[in-house]
């Protein structure tokens, strides 16, 4: 069985869990996943994680994304991208200038609060709110805090009503949301009516593959050469390095005593030479102790 992570470049038109279905059926295992939803008909890096890479799929769920979006003034919709019913509209007969534009983008860099789109698949009550959605019903959505570290507008983009923007954010930021509230505060109602993913944590663009070459690479029997090693999704965790007699403790998933050599993040990559054996963190209980938090262990 092949283990690693597969940097796929998810088409329009697919949801992440249709990509991981295809993927299941293409390398013959159940034990797949992907690393944090993009939207049907968003495209960009997706990475998928293939065998004992599905241990790590939930850290890397956790690393920064980078998005290119474009945001339509003029109109607003049901599920805030173009796929959506308009609810609102209003003629765009002074567009705003680059300089209005950024003045309103300097209050959406850091730490904001984002109402989830009713369109989502955010719970509450045990139910997705799109569930709730599509048979008309409203429910209070709470409130969420993301970050974003970078935001900026792509100068050589745009129209008369619409602009283009780059994003660099924390897990849980909606695209869609950030569209709607910077043209609420351009004056306009807005929808998201474009987005690419560009980065997923380290994984670029530039890293992924097509489903096309995929399936190239299935008929030569050299698709495991597509995946990445397990540590391309654990650049945000320092990393422990331990002997060989401390590896056979790791590898059975004993709790350490905490030592100076701890990394800084908590929790940590511990690997012996090349080889990722688990992550570990402090013991929530006992702070001079570590404990597995996941185990790379075949047997």
């Amino acid at each position: 069985m092949v283990h690693g992570i597969l940097p796929l470049w998810k088409p329009k038109g697919m949801t992440s869990h249709d990509c991981v279905i295809k993927l299941r059926r293409l390398f013959h295992t159940k034990k797949v996943g992907h690393t944090g939803t993009l939207d049907p008909e968003a495209e960009g890096v997706l990475p998928i994680c293939i065998g004992k890479a599905t241990k790590i799929a939930s850290f890397l769920t956790e690393t920064k994304k980078t998005y290119i979006t474009e945001v339509k003034l003029g109109s607003s919709t049901e599920t805030e991208d173009k796929t959506g019913a308009v609810v609102e509209s209003k003629q765009v007969s002074s567009p705003p200038s680059q300089q209005t534009v950024e003045n309103v983008l300097q209050l959406f860099r850091g730490q904001i609060t984002q109402v989830p789109p009713m369109y989502s698949a955010i719970k509450v009550n045990g139910k997705k709110l799109y569930e709730y959605a599509r048979e008309n019903e409203t429910v209070e959505r709470p409130q969420r805090d993301c970050f974003i570290h970078q935001l900026y507008q792509l100068d050589e983009k745009g129209t008369r009503d619409s602009f283009w923007l780059k994003v660099v954010c924390s897990k849980g930021t909606y695209i869609r949301t950030l569209c709607v509230d910077i043209g609420h505060h351009l004056g306009y109602p807005a929808h998201m009516s474009d987005l690419y993913r560009t980065a997923s944590g380290a994984i670029t663009k530039t890293d992924t593959v097509t489903f096309d070459e995929i399936e190239m690479a299935v008929r030569h029997n050299r698709q495991e050469q597509l995946l990445l090693p397990i540590t391309s999704g654990l650049t945000h965790l320092d990393r422990l390095y331990v002997d060989e007699s401390t590896k056979k403790r790791i590898l059975h998933g004993q709790k350490l005593k905490k030592d100076d050599l701890v990394p800084d993040t908590d929790p940590f990559l511990v690997m012996c030479n090349k080889e990722v054996l688990a992550i570990y963190k402090t013991h929530p209980e006992h702070n001079m102790m570590i404990k597995p938090v996941r185990v790379f262990n075949d047997q």
